[in-house]
């Protein structure tokens, strides 16, 4: 039997309570990391200063953190529009998929830099980061998640630290609740699963498997995004 993949990695999840977050905190468990699993009600990362708590408090249990996976995201209603988002919907959808996600990579980010850890971080984007589908806040939120990535991936990478993404398609659970008429639309003619997320994650966060991939953000959609999938 192999060494496990994550074998001696210390790892901060966030949005960890259900859906893709829990299935790759799991992942990573089984894999030979420890866990810091974090969500909702005790980590809020709508709030001010929480994300730097969070930070703070995964490197006070865990001693260091060499891998950080941000899945954390508000629930939001299918099929919101422009006009109807509140002010409050939109600050807290940009507090906790994009404002958190890049405090907390800066607070680790430094922390690996300073001791010398090769990091690895992965956020959890969507689709919606390249294109619209009625839900403004999260849309935006997911493309600037998808920007950052990118601008980590290029501070971090001179210090051996790895920055990536993973994009779901039609994954329920969680947050989202996809009608059956949907599974029609992707190549696959199925949903997928958190568990299946997860499996790239590991890849990704892998030295054996993703030790080459940074600054990439990668579909694991079964090709729902190869035709119009934002139409009815």
């Amino acid at each position: 039997m192999g060494t496990a993949l994550l074998e001696g990695d210390t790892a901060l999840v966030t949005g960890a309570g259900g859906g893709i977050g829990r299935a790759i905190a799991a992942a990573l468990t089984q894999e030979g990391a420890r866990v810091f699993a974090a969500d909702l009600p005790e980590a809020d990362l709508s709030k001010p200063g929480e994300p730097a708590r969070l930070a703070a408090e995964a490197l006070r249990r865990l001693g260091k953190v060499s891998i950080f996976v941000h899945a954390a995201s508000p629930r939001r209603q299918e099929a919101q529009k422009a006009l109807q988002v509140t002010e409050a919907q939109w600050r807290e959808m940009q507090e906790v998929n994009l404002n958190a996600a890049f405090l907390i990579a800066q607070a680790l980010g430094n922390h690996m830099v300073d001791n010398a850890v090769k990091g690895r971080m992965l956020v959890i984007t969507s689709l919606h980061a390249w294109s619209p589908r009625n839900l403004p806040h999260y849309s935006a939120a997911k493309a600037g998640q998808t920007m950052l990535v990118k601008e980590l991936a290029r501070a971090l990478g001179p210090h051996g630290i790895r920055v990536n993404a993973i994009a779901p398609g039609a994954i329920p659970g969680g947050g989202f609740a996809a009608p059956q008429a949907m599974a029609d639309k992707i190549a696959l003619k199925r949903f997928g699963t958190p568990a299946e997320v997860a499996a790239m994650a590991l890849a990704v966060l892998s030295e054996r498997f993703g030790a080459y991939v940074t600054g990439a953000t990668i579909a694991v959609d079964g090709g729902i995004a190869l035709h119009n999938w934002i139409e009815p």
